[in-house]
């Protein structure tokens, strides 16, 4: 314990004696967005979820020690979180989520279970050997416990938001590859049926090339065994995926969709069951824009290049594309959406939330729905 908040606290000083409060001067604060974190290093892909009538923002952070860049490896970044009762306007001081000194931590994955306890799935990265993925739960979205720790073969690149779905319990999509290799990639689901206790690796596609390996995909579930899933295409290879199951996730067909005004960026679905829409929330690099498009979930379940067109929803000043986006949103109390994002510069980002109303209706007659 010594060891580790020693490091934390040189981390700290060394950010802030190299540093200092040049922060304001490189990164500036998005439109239509507040912040819920911006201290000096690279605050990035933030998770957030509504528990009752909070929210709770889930990011990891670096120290930026290189000025033109940031790390993902032990001792300089770990997870934390923050709480806000106002609808996403004002956040808690931070809590640490994950913190081992001999491990990088990044938070990759938000959900509920079936009590309305927060998990969320944290990669701990580092020496091969210890590698893993851990989750943790939460009552309050302060305090956390760890409750499983997965190492599978293969060993996911990460695993994703949790959603309920009726009859198979808590799916959690995963992929895994590497980015720099053009085949041998994979991607799955992760099913638990004790609220994220123990969990089993089912692969849907393996030994893919790059071109398609569907990757940071958003999962929503429609009712009678039907999943729609999204996922990001890497190094701008096509447009976002569109993965489907209508038995309860027992067979799957995989297309492209007519979204491509994205790149390498996380897609995020929100599903209403009353209005039978869908949101699909993303961040367009290099363009520096959030996005959303909506469509009827019934439609776009059977044709993937039926979404309507985007609106924008939010802008972010950037210099770097990649140094920006990997939104991740939640409704809260079914009337308002909240969507966490990051962005700044190679070696410092901020986390903020846009929050926009919940969509009652389509916003062009006949849109996402057969011509008439």
């Amino acid at each position: 314990m010594k060891t580790e908040k020693y490091a934390r606290g040189m981390c700290a000083m060394a950010c802030g004696l190299a540093f200092g409060a040049a922060f304001a001067a490189d990164v500036r604060p998005p439109s239509n967005a507040a912040i819920v974190q911006d201290e000096r290093g690279y605050n990035a892909w933030p998770m957030i979820q509504a528990m009752g009538t909070n929210l709770v923002c889930v990011y990891s952070r670096d120290c930026a020690f290189p000025k033109d860049g940031h790390s993902i490896w032990p001792g300089t970044r770990d997870s934390y979180a923050k709480v806000s009762h106002d609808g996403g306007l004002t956040w808690s001081a931070e809590t640490v989520v994950a913190g081992d000194a001999q491990a990088g931590e990044v938070n990759e994955g938000i959900g509920l279970d079936s009590q309305g306890a927060l998990l969320v799935w944290v990669r701990c990265w580092g020496e091969k050997s210890r590698r893993r993925h851990e989750l943790y739960r939460s009552v309050d979205g302060r305090s956390f416990s760890k409750i499983a720790t997965l190492r599978p073969d293969p060993m996911p690149m990460q695993i994703l938001d949790p959603v309920f779905v009726p009859e198979l319990g808590l799916v959690s999509p995963w992929f895994a590859g590497r980015y720099d290799v053009d085949g041998g990639h994979a991607w799955g689901i992760f099913v638990s049926m004790d609220d994220g206790r123990n969990w089993q690796m089912h692969t849907i596609e393996r030994d893919l090339r790059l071109r398609e390996w569907m990757t940071e995909s958003s999962l929503v579930s429609l009712g009678g065994g039907r999943i729609l899933m999204i996922g990001r295409c890497e190094r701008g290879l096509g447009p976002q995926f569109q993965a489907t199951s209508a038995d309860g996730g027992k067979t799957w067909t995989k297309r492209r969709t007519n979204i491509a005004d994205v790149a390498e960026s996380t897609p995020s679905l929100v599903y209403d069951a009353r209005t039978g829409l869908v949101a699909n929330y993303y961040y367009e690099r290099g363009v520096r824009r959030l996005k959303r498009r909506i469509a009827r979930a019934d439609h776009v379940f059977a044709h993937p290049d039926a979404w309507p067109d985007p609106e924008t929803l939010a802008e972010g000043f950037e210099p770097r594309a990649w140094d920006a986006g990997n939104v991740n949103a939640t409704r809260l109390q079914g009337t308002l959406d909240c969507c966490a994002w990051y962005t700044g510069t190679p070696s410092n980002a901020m986390v903020v939330v846009t929050r926009v109303p919940a969509p009652r209706a389509l916003q062009a007659a006949g849109a996402g729905c057969p011509e008439q």
